[in-house]
């Protein structure tokens, strides 16, 4: 044999050594967890043969309460370059098996190092996360090591697409890494996010809590909105990720991937989907499918804020971000919860040159006091900061009903979007006709002989006065009153024409939104 064979021999061996992680006992652990291991994990996500792994043979530098004498391969986390659907992509993933992926000095360095090549080659960046936390036996230096990885996390937001698969454990500091990204995928039985567990939960407050009920898949996606995408398993996970992939642009100065454009399925007849009564419910995922591409729509935040939908599709092969009043859940309305999901939405999308179509049909925002008490003045403002800031081409459908600030919110005219249609049986009012009926008119409805007759007439004065597209159309608030089955193309049309807007923002910094 050689010199250059042995020298070969020998690199082979190291890198089996060390691809090995934690050894057959970890990996079996991890298994037994439902668990893929972190090399699994890549090689299923990414096309086949596309991954180029770096910094194999890095090792930790701890010198503290014994870490001298211990081999942690690859420092516990592994990272590289790769494609999915032929698109390049940055990737990081956790071990597990090597110390619970706890993250030290080295360990950090890697991310850090795989972060900068994301940012500066400018293509999405995936982070696998199934990590235990801070390495207590390195101190101060695994803090600093997330402090650097918090920076560049900023640094690339609005410049490269950042996405988190939590996949294990993400505890403590750890979690506001995948919170500073634009999408978080979590994994049923899989996942756990949390800032402090359920042990010291239990020494300080005294409650019994699983990390399932603290911070589990579900938890998030349904109740704390951290999370964007729920998934049974880890290759369903996988999948959505490579749709999410080849559906958002590369980076902020580069296009979304297009599509062969296609018509919308047949069973989506746009013109009987919403009952001309608007007080009866329709599900409105059904209207943006009767609008996109095959019908296919890649919803974003399902379960979170179900009384707003945003998400993903096609117009023409081109990627359109939706946002759209969900009249099933809420007839609709907007709330502190629903405003912050359709602002981080829209920001993403204007951030990434997306087009915004918006689909309208609310009654306003939700009264109450507990919706007053979370602060739904400052979250509402959200929703019209982002429409304000919005440079992207802004479209707006309205379908039904359009009351009071809910009007202004949904990206009317006034914050500046480039097209607004409204159906002919659109309500736009400052109120619904009857609550308008009983004030404008209570003296006559309280003076009349039949007070319901009396109450009917004025609430059918008022419709034909106010609730209706022409006045606003008369007043160059709304572009055109459509037809529902020419929604489809007028949107064309518009994205069309829209294509190369220019609009100029004041010279600022940066503004100061409500967050």
């Amino acid at each position: 044999m050689s010199v250059e064979d042995k020298k070969v021999l020998e690199l082979q061996q190291r890198i089996e050594k060390i691809a090995v992680g934690g050894g057959e006992k970890a990996i079996e652990k991890q298994k037994a967890m439902g668990k893929l291991t972190a090399r699994e994990r890549i090689i299923a996500l990414l096309d086949p043969d596309s991954f180029h792994e770096y910094d194999l043979f890095v090792e930790h530098d701890g010198r503290d309460f014994g870490m001298q004498d211990k081999s942690l391969p690859g420092d516990g986390v592994i990272i590289g370059t790769g494609s999915i659907c032929g698109s390049p992509i940055a990737i990081f993933a956790q071990d597990f098996t090597v110390a619970g992926g706890s993250l030290g000095f080295m360990h950090a360095r890697k991310i850090t190092k795989i972060m900068d090549y994301a940012l500066n080659m400018r293509i999405p960046l995936i982070g696998i996360n199934d990590s235990g936390g801070a390495r207590i036996q390195e101190g101060v230096n695994a803090l600093a090591g997330y402090g650097e990885i918090f920076f560049r996390n900023t640094l690339s937001s609005g410049v490269i697409p950042q996405i988190s698969v939590i996949l294990g454990p993400c505890a403590g500091g750890a979690v506001y890494s995948p919170a500073l990204t634009d999408f978080v995928f979590v994994v049923e039985n899989i996942s756990k996010m949390f800032i402090t567990g359920p042990e010291v939960i239990k020494t300080v407050l005294g409650e019994e809590i699983s990390m399932e009920e603290l911070g589990g898949a579900r938890v998030h996606s349904e109740q704390t909105g951290n999370a964007h995408f729920f998934a049974t398993s880890e290759e369903e996970c996988f999948g959505q990720i490579r749709k999410l992939i080849s559906m958002i642009p590369p980076a902020n100065n580069i296009p979304a991937p297009k599509a062969a454009p296609a018509d919308p399925q047949p069973q989506y007849d746009i013109t009987s989907i919403v009952p001309a009564d608007p007080t009866v419910p329709y599900d409105v995922r059904d209207v943006i499918k009767a609008l996109v591409d095959g019908s296919d729509f890649l919803e974003v935040m399902e379960l979170f804020a179900a009384n707003i939908v945003v998400g993903f599709g096609r117009i023409d092969g081109e990627t359109v971000g939706f946002i759209a009043n969900q009249p099933m859940v809420l007839a609709g309305v907007l709330d502190c919860d629903s405003s912050d999901k359709a602002a981080r939405f829209i920001r993403f999308c204007d951030a990434f040159g997306i087009p915004i179509v918006t689909l309208e049909d609310l009654p306003g925002y939700l009264p109450g006091i507990d919706q007053e008490h979370a602060g739904v003045i400052r979250h509402g403002a959200k929703m019209l900061y982002a429409y304000s800031e919005a440079t992207v081409p802004s479209i707006t459908v309205i379908l039904r009903k359009a009351y009071g600030g809910g009007y202004i919110a949904m990206g009317s005219r006034h914050l500046r979007a480039d097209f607004v249609f409204a159906w002919p049986n659109a309500e736009i009012a400052v109120m619904g006709p009857e609550g308008a009926a009983n004030i404008i008119f209570r003296k006559e409805i309280m003076g009349a002989e039949d007070p319901a007759k009396m109450r009917e007439q004025k609430i059918q004065e008022y419709k034909e006065k106010f609730a209706n597209p022409y006045v606003a159309a008369s007043r160059g608030y709304i572009d055109s009153v459509i037809a529902p089955s020419d929604t489809r193309k007028f949107i064309q049309h518009a994205l069309h024409v829209a294509a190369h807007k220019s609009r100029h923002q004041p010279a600022k910094k940066h503004g100061n939104p409500p967050f």
